[in-house]
């Protein structure tokens, strides 16, 4: 027997993030996502069926079976195809024996209907219908690979399965989302000209832990379509996540189409995409629904930005700038405690009064920097060691709790049990910086005059070499931002996760070439907080229109 079959089945499966799922954790895809994701890749009647190899990795309860099935033997009964001689065109995965038998029994069901006997309909059913795990499988050649591969969480799935996967994929990085490996092994399948067509969370695209695989995507495949789907209604079940079709093909020489949608977009509105996406113009737009066809796409580990075609070439003018750290900046994020509850106060405890350090929160950015009266319970001494807890009785009191004790790091760190995540940085209290909090609808930097020490909801910049005021102003302007919202994840309601890894796409002019009259432009953007001013500054140090 081997490790595989004994490894035990994993508890957490899911597509994509469930607010409300069945028992096996499964969201399934709606049928006119399918019918849309099979006529990107080409999976049409007018095409040569019976001479490809159709896969999909997680066949689930058939959502994508059902109209490959009726598409295929449509086919072969428009050409006299016998059906007996398709027992090689479909290869369709689960792991669950369940629905593994459910997508036999749909094969058998669909194959007696179409005129095969009882016979045919199992052989032809027991080969299409694979009851294993498409990640550990061995990999076979494929024209088209379709699905909506799960989101696993990795609590979820067991040390060894866990292990099996980052030795098998390896654009599995850290944590990040199994789906990951589904792309890997859907592109590595394919044969020149296939293509693969998936709906799934996009973040890889915009986030560290995609790298590998978006390095894997510049060699030799190419990026065709990808609809950002994030308020649409695609699932059977109500889900919390950002969902986007995307097909990728391996030296198909198609150029790539973007479409950004809304909640109105539906069946109807797919088709019109579809149509857009396959046809030749380079824009399109219907109800819920705006698209653009691209000259190129993007190579190498960096993130994928998603804008306008008229933004992403602003952007590829600004190119040869430097970035924010290049140009003599610091960016960080702030401090993570594990225990906000005992570390973050708000109500002075009962602690030697030198181990409260007073800290900016996100809630304290808003239109203004107002610090709220929130202190933490800091463990740190100014030389970035922690303090002797004997010379701190009070401290040691007020912490040693069960808590504070519990926490991860202080089970992996018995001896150093009251640390936070994150040290505080030696020096960072007392430095000028540019806070910038996340989760907000646009990018916004406050100048902290180095009073305080950020939380981790919170962003910084530090540098020798610029004004903040004069980077702040900068920052405020609508090019800054372009830079941001073409690289962050945008959350539900239009929400830009402001993180570290976007705030360092933006490109900006070198501090020393900005004349004293626009460096007081800029400065005064920033005080009066007047986005208008300060883009009009930016537009011409930029040298934009």
């Amino acid at each position: 027997m081997s490790m595989v079959s004994q490894l035990p089945p994993y508890s957490g499966v899911m597509t994509l993030h469930a607010a409300t799922t069945p028992k096996n954790g499964a969201v399934y895809t709606r049928r006119w996502v399918a019918e849309t994701i099979l006529d990107l890749v080409g999976y049409t009647v007018d095409a040569p069926l019976e001479e490809w190899r159709i896969v999909e990795p997680a066949a689930g309860d058939g959502s994508f079976l059902v109209p490959m099935l009726d598409r295929l033997i449509a086919r072969a009964r428009n050409r006299n195809i016998s059906l007996r001689s398709l027992v090689d065109a479909v290869c369709a995965w689960d792991i669950d024996p369940g629905n593994a038998a459910t997508c036999r029994q749909i094969v058998v069901d669909a194959l007696l209907k179409a005129g095969a006997d009882q016979d045919v309909s199992s052989l032809i059913a027991g080969t299409w219908i694979q009851c294993g795990d498409y990640l550990l499988a061995e990999p076979e050649p494929a024209d088209v690979v379709v699905g909506n591969p799960p989101y696993i969480r990795w609590d979820d799935l067991g040390d060894q399965r866990a292990a099996l996967y980052r030795a098998t994929c390896r654009t599995i990085r850290g944590r990040g989302d199994i789906y990951l490996g589904f792309w890997e092994k859907a592109l590595e399948s394919l044969r020149p000209g296939g293509r693969a067509g998936f709906i799934c969370a996009d973040r890889w695209m915009r986030n560290s832990y995609g790298a590998d695989l978006r390095a894997m995507v510049g060699n030799g495949f190419d990026v065709e379509a990808v609809w950002t789907m994030h308020d649409v209604d695609a699932f059977h079940e109500k889900v919390m996540a950002y969902p986007a079709i995307t097909v990728i093909g391996r030296a198909t020489g198609r150029a790539p189409v973007v479409v950004s949608t809304t909640s109105e977009f539906g069946e109807a509105e797919s088709r019109q995409a579809a149509r857009f996406t396959l046809g030749s113009a380079e824009s399109g737009s219907g109800e819920g629904w705006r698209g653009h066809r691209l000259d190129h796409w993007y190579t190498g580990r960096g993130l994928w930005p998603s804008a306008a075609p008229d933004t992403l070439a602003l952007l590829d003018s600004l190119a040869d700038l430097p970035t924010l750290e290049e140009s003599g900046c610091r960016i960080g994020i702030g401090l993570a405690s594990g225990c906000d509850a005992r570390f973050v106060v708000d109500d002075v405890p009962e602690v030697e009064l030198d181990r409260l350090l007073p800290m900016t929160m996100g809630s304290d950015l808003n239109g203004t920097l107002h610090w709220g009266g929130h202190y933490l319970v800091n463990p740190w001494g100014p030389d970035g060691r922690l303090v002797d807890l004997d010379a701190y009785p009070l401290l040691r009191k007020w912490l040693d709790v069960p808590e504070v004790r519990n926490r991860f790091v202080s089970r992996k760190q018995p001896q150093n049990w009251f640390r936070t995540i994150d040290k505080v940085i030696p020096g960072l209290t007392s430095r000028e910086k540019l806070l910038i909090a996340d989760m907000r609808p646009r990018l916004s930097p406050y100048l902290e005059t180095g009073e305080a020490y950020p939380h981790h909801n919170v962003y910084w910049i530090t540098s020798d070499r610029w004004d903040l005021e004069v980077l702040g102003g900068l920052l405020l302007s609508d090019i800054a931002s372009a830079f941001v919202e073409a690289y962050c994840v945008r959350m539900a309601g239009g929400t830009l996760r402001l993180q570290a890894q976007y705030l360092r796409t933006i490109r900006v002019p070198l501090s020393d070439t900005i004349s004293g009259g626009d460096a007081n432009a800029l400065r005064e953007s920033f005080r009066s907080r007047d986005r208008e001013k300060a883009s009009r500054v930016a537009h011409d140090l930029y040298g934009v229109s």
